[in-house]
């Protein structure tokens, strides 16, 4: 019985590194389609957005049927507990994957982006997708140095971000007005789903450490603040 319960614990796990593995390219194909105003692979997007919301739906109701036939506690109720909020943001990833498809949809046969903004917007998709592979090895290999640098690799999306900005506000910007909402709305999306990856690697050094990360770097920081400062004394005697 007990092997059973465990096994539905591991198929829980999976299905998360699933669908972090559909969003992570879900992202990556609707920034091909929105830069080369690709109409067939922008509904592809948005259409295999169902399998993300179908795994969801799995999920929680495998999560919910375990809490009420075997009642886990401790670390067993973290896993679960956990792992219903990383599904949580990674169907919301998905969703905004399809918000960047809809767009390129929307604007078909034209390109949403300028062209003079198309690499900017490449790096975005390129760096969201691969903060969300980094995420699906997180949940994987429980890693929680590699879960905690997600933080500081997300400091490059928000970069980006206010790059598009400073093009918005620049007073040589041509584009008219409609362009500048879908760019603003492009940067938002993309600027969210690195934050959705971060909290799920944050949610994973939750689920082994017991610990917020917020709070395990905090108690990381001191201890090397302190270690700097016993060797500055050892430098000096």
């Amino acid at each position: 019985m007990r092997d059973a319960y465990h096994e539905e614990l591991d198929s829980i796990g999976e299905a998360l590194v699933d669908m972090a593995r559909l969003v992570g390219s879900a992202i990556g194909r609707a920034t091909t389609a929105i830069l080369d105003a690709d109409l067939k692979l922008a509904e592809s997007v948005i259409a295999a957005d169902q399998k993300v919301d179908d795994l969801q739906h799995d999920l929680e109701a495998r999560a919910i049927a375990l809490l009420a036939r075997q009642q886990p506690v401790a670390t067993d109720l973290r896993i679960v507990v956990t792992s219903l909020r990383m599904s949580a943001d990674l169907e919301r990833s998905g969703d905004l994957a399809q918000h960047v498809a809809k767009l390129a949809r929307l604007r078909f046969p034209d390109s949403a982006v300028p062209y003079d903004l198309h690499a900017t917007i490449l790096e975005m998709g390129q760096l969201a997708q691969r903060l969300m592979a980094k995420a699906a090895e997180v949940i994987v290999t429980k890693d929680i140095d590699l879960a905690l640098q997600l933080e500081q690799d997300d400091d490059a999306m928000d970069l980006l971000h206010r790059t598009l900005f400073q093009h918005l506000m620049d007073d040589r910007w041509k584009h008219g007005i409609e362009t500048a909402v879908d760019v603003t709305l492009l940067g938002r999306y993309y600027e969210r789903f690195a934050d959705h990856a971060v909290s799920v690697a944050k949610r994973v050094v939750y689920l082994v450490t017991g610990e917020h990360a917020d709070e395990l770097q905090q108690d990381v920081q001191p201890a090397i603040k302190g270690e700097g400062q016993a060797v500055a004394g050892g430098d000096g005697v």
